[in-house]
């Protein structure tokens, strides 16, 4: 891939393992979306090898394999019907689909969906399940399109900058969450895009840091995100810490 006559993502190799919760941080433009939608074969490399869950993109179809993958983006919420309730859109990630029309739903999948909104805190009674999904505050709107992504049993969860315009208790909430998401093994393995440290939940097990499409830094979280390695990627200096499990970061004083 090519913007502005440079190689995007060029020399990028990567590989996310069973059981790995990864981050991927990096400044606007750097590549972190696009490498999230060829990861969820949203889109296609101009060169070298992609492999999503041992398959290769360009001998594959994409159709059946995109069913494996879920993701959580702001596209994904342009796609929706605002009229559709929260339960809706719950309920039509068992099939990737964008309206519940399209497929049969058993009430055992009312039932998964009615479960995973009570589980993220905004089901069950008093909640937002029959609240249509276009009025839902963006804090809600995040837990119930994370709802609808493990509504399907993906086999990889991709999350594009999720915690994107919440406030600080909406944040806080949806953090919660997807902490109790990367501590739990049956959660398949999971990759969150962020511009920020504070927004990396704990139980994230590596890091990959991107600038300008090339990988400044790749592995283990602790080795990865060190003071110099995320000043390199953001282009500022800044100290990193990490206290009680939850990472931050601030301009030296």
């Amino acid at each position: 891939m090519v913007r502005d006559g440079r190689p995007l993502l060029d020399g990028v190799d990567w590989e996310v393992r069973a059981g790995e919760r990864w981050v991927v941080l990096g400044p606007n433009g750097s590549g972190k979306t696009t490498l999230l939608r060829v990861a969820g074969a949203r889109l296609w490399p101009t060169s070298g090898i992609v492999e999503v869950l041992g398959q290769r993109l360009g001998r594959v179809d994409v159709r059946t394999l995109r069913g494996r993958v879920a993701l959580v983006s702001a596209a994904v919420v342009r796609q929706l019907r605002p009229e559709l309730t929260a339960r809706e859109v719950v309920v039509t990630g068992r099939h990737g689909a964008l309206e519940p029309w399209w497929h049969r739903y058993e009430p055992a999948d009312w039932a998964r969906a009615d479960r995973l909104l009570a589980e993220s805190g905004v089901g069950g009674p008093g909640g937002i399940g029959e609240r249509p999904f276009g009025v839902t505050s963006e804090g809600e709107r995040q837990q119930v399109l994370l709802a609808r992504a493990l509504m399907g049993e993906p086999e990889l969860l991709l999350l594009d900058e999720p915690a994107a315009g919440l406030d600080l208790g909406a944040r806080e909430r949806l953090l919660s969450r997807l902490a109790s998401l990367t501590t739990d093994p049956s959660v398949p393995p999971l990759v969150l895009v962020s511009h920020h440290l504070e927004e990396i939940p704990p139980g994230t097990t590596h890091a990959a840091l991107l600038r300008d499409g090339w990988l400044v830094a790749v592995g283990p979280l602790a080795e990865v995100l060190t003071s110099v390695s995320v000043s390199a990627t953001f282009g500022t200096d800044v100290e990193v810490g990490c206290e009680q499990g939850r990472w931050w970061s601030r301009a030296p004083t």
